[in-house]
């Protein structure tokens, strides 16, 4: 359970990012979408403390992003558009076991790591430079990165921009058929046709909630009018 309470955010040069935010998230597949700068890459950074309030709050299970950030940050993975944004290790099978820090002691982790890629298709690449391949393992690499501490929530933001059509439907595979609840921001409107339900955000504000048959058409009129 997801709860932002008349949450505000301001930027450092006193404009406002998201405006009197309230909403519960506990559907098991949201999509968030909205134009460019329209707020919802901040929406998403909120709920697992990556941005804070400037006002209002963000509880996650009961516990506040403000004041228990680490906590939160270990129920809510977050997967960036550009994966080499957190692919932070040379290769495939180091950035997993990284992440396997807190979970395992250190001569269990390339083990896990590498039984964790190869459940992806990932185990020819395990020892490959990040940066020899292709958009679509990277991104998928970062996914497994995030889910091998197994988190409650799967946040994702634009995952699939960056990738080809092939690619772009091997994630969407990938990320639909996980357990975990997913909130993901998206301009891909067959993907969020998938979610049980889907915001609209514009000018830092919710504009439309509900069910995607409802809420897409809303934001096409939206961007198109």
């Amino acid at each position: 359970m997801i709860e932002l309470r008349d949450v505000t955010v301001t930027a450092p040069n006193g404009r406002t990012l998201l405006a009197g935010i309230t909403v519960t998230l506990a559907e098991r597949r949201i999509a968030v979408i909205g134009a460019n700068g329209s707020g919802k890459s901040t929406l998403l950074r909120l709920l697992n403390g990556l941005v804070v309030p400037t006002s209002g709050h963000v509880v996650v299970d009961g516990l506040d992003t403000l004041r228990d950030g680490a906590a939160v940050r270990r129920r809510v993975g977050f997967v960036f558009t550009d994966p080499l944004a957190q692919l932070v290790m040379p290769t495939p099978i180091e950035d997993v076991a990284l992440s396997l820090r807190r979970t395992l002691p250190r001569a269990a982790r390339r083990d896990r790591a590498a039984e964790l890629l190869a459940s992806y298709g990932l185990g020819h690449v395990q020892h490959s430079s990040v940066y020899d391949l292709s958009g679509g393992e990277r991104q998928l690499v970062a996914l497994v990165s995030v889910l091998a501490v197994d988190p409650s929530v799967v946040v994702a933001d634009e995952p699939t921009t960056l990738l080809d059509l092939r690619n772009r439907n091997r994630i969407r595979d990938q990320l639909t058929g996980l357990d975990q609840q997913l909130v993901i921001a998206t301009h891909d409107l067959d993907l969020a046709a998938d979610a049980d339900r889907v915001l609209v955000v514009d000018d830092g504000r919710i504009v439309a909630d509900g069910p995607p048959e409802t809420t897409i058409p809303t934001y096409v009129d939206l961007v198109t009018s």
